[in-house]
């Protein structure tokens, strides 16, 4: 098997890595982090019950930093910005809210918490090299709340093994794609928010406006309609998963999909955990 194993040793306080902050998340145990969510969420109910839950986001994280601040567990920082940058690429998160330095909080006014927001607050855990955060939710009529872990060092996030036994990229541009993604995980490591990865490739690649296209579809003689393809060429796609498990179900999928479009090529970069593999589905 064609494979890549690759390794680089963690940073300190995001300081020689790409991924920086100007608020170093200092490592907490469950218990410390439990002794400081007591008093947050004691403040969130506090908040929600004085000002009602139709308010919006912002309004709730000021109240429940002021809360916290007057009630001495400073400092605590909002809107705390984390940026990915990979050479002439960045893109810059915000955190809602971070308290004593050590506990990640994202607030919400949703009608229910989601998995989507699970998902945002584990990249942002591993954006700052941190254990425990929270998600609250304001808007239902008791505060929601939802406790997630992540036990990834940033030295087991940059461990990955890469597959391309079924990777068939003959010209520059497939090669530019491969390359490019595995500097990325050099970079970063994995298991960031896929759209991270995605927006990078895209700007490496030449821009959303170059890359990102409409192409017909057709069921033998019947035209279908246009769908968005990030194309490497006229007639070669690309596409980025993050999938854990079906991943041989989603590729009958993509088979599907290049069989109704005129394209000849996709290029498949699944990546899955610690794991990374480069597929080329051909006509």
């Amino acid at each position: 098997m064609n494979s890549l194993f690759i390794f680089l040793p963690p940073s300190f306080c995001h300081k020689v890595m790409p991924i920086t902050s100007p608020v170093c998340v200092r490592p907490v145990g469950q218990e410390e982090f439990a002794q400081i969510d007591y008093v947050v969420m004691r403040h969130a109910f506090d908040s929600q019950n004085e000002l009602g839950r139709l308010c919006d986001e912002i309004i709730y994280r000021n109240d429940l930093a002021a809360r916290l601040e007057a009630a001495g567990l400073g400092p605590v920082r909002k809107e705390v910005p984390v940026t990915a940058a990979h050479r002439g690429f960045a893109k810059t998160y915000r955190l809602d809210l971070i308290a004593a330095d050590a506990a990640i909080y994202e607030l919400k006014t949703e009608v229910r918490l989601a998995p989507e927001h699970d998902a945002q607050l584990l990249n942002y855990l591993c954006l700052q090299g941190a254990h425990h955060g929270k998600l609250i939710n304001f808007r239902p009529a008791h505060v929601e709340s939802k406790f997630l872990n992540s036990s990834l060092t940033a030295q087991a996030r940059r461990a990955v093994a890469v597959d391309s036994q079924r990777w068939r990229g003959t010209d520059p541009a497939s090669e530019a794609l491969r390359a490019t993604l595995l500097d990325l995980l050099e970079d970063w490591g994995g298991f960031l928010e896929l759209r991270l990865y995605m927006e990078a490739l895209t700007y490496f690649l030449g821009g959303e406006e170059e890359v990102a296209r409409m192409v017909e579809l057709r069921r033998e003689s019947v035209p279908l309609g246009n769908q968005r393809f990030h194309l490497l060429s006229e007639d070669t796609a690309f596409r980025l998963t993050a999938l854990t498990e079906g991943a041989g179900h989603y590729e009958r999928q993509l088979d599907s999909l290049l069989r109704h479009s005129p394209l000849r090529t996709l290029h498949w970069i699944n990546l899955a955990g610690h794991r990374v593999q480069f597929v080329t589905l051909k006509k």
